[in-house]
């Protein structure tokens, strides 16, 4: 019993994912998703009490996904900053010139519901970019970057900008942009932390 309940809520919870990833949370309608998951609206209710509760249980579900792609990406540049953020960026513009590609699940989702601060997907955005910025201090951590943390900050932000606008504008040029910048950054924190610090003159 308790394995049919498991697989009826992920089922539903994949066919919104599809349904919300490409018409977006607001017009996508219970009867719907119930309809695309083969179960009634009474089903859909048991387990889960809204929508909105739906939507921050499919990003909490997306979250270890997203964070395994972002590791995937890493594989063999990890022991090199600039590698790594080298790779990152190649990998993400692969992505995004994916047909169909439509942003990050997450990013989507906070910008659709941003004046609903407490909405159980803006938490669950929140918890997921918390966890990637936490990811790629990790990666910086013990390889000469001098601060792990404002790094990770600098290419997370990189990366966000290049979610909105190349979906504004519907081109990966910026992806472009942003990869040199990040190499960029992250050659002179490298620069940076080879420097002994009676030698550095920080304004």
């Amino acid at each position: 019993m308790a394995a049919q309940h498991r697989e009826t809520r992920q089922r539903i919870i994949d066919a919104a994912y599809e349904m919300f990833y490409e018409g977006g949370f607001g017009r996508t309608g219970v009867e719907a998703i119930a309809d695309a998951a083969k179960v009634t609206k009474r089903t859909f209710y048991y387990h889960f009490r809204s929508k909105d509760d739906l939507l921050g249980a499919v990003l909490d579900a997306q979250h270890e996904l997203a964070l395994r792609r972002f590791q995937r990406w890493a594989v063999g540049a990890r022991d090199n900053p600039v590698l790594l953020v080298e790779a990152l960026f190649r990998e993400f513009a692969a992505w995004a010139n994916r047909p169909g590609w439509q942003a990050s699940g997450f990013t989507r989702a906070a910008m659709e519901l941003a004046d609903l601060p407490g909405h159980p997907a803006r938490s669950a955005a929140r918890r997921h970019k918390a966890a990637i910025e936490n990811w790629l201090t990790q990666q910086f951590e013990g390889k000469r970057v001098p601060n792990p943390n404002l790094l990770a900050r600098q290419i997370l932000l990189l990366i966000e900008g290049c979610h909105s606008l190349v979906l504004i504008h519907g081109t990966s040029e910026y992806i472009d942009v942003a990869a040199e910048t990040a190499r960029l950054i992250t050659l002179d924190a490298l620069k940076r932390g080879s420097t002994p610090a009676s030698r550095r003159c920080d304004l």
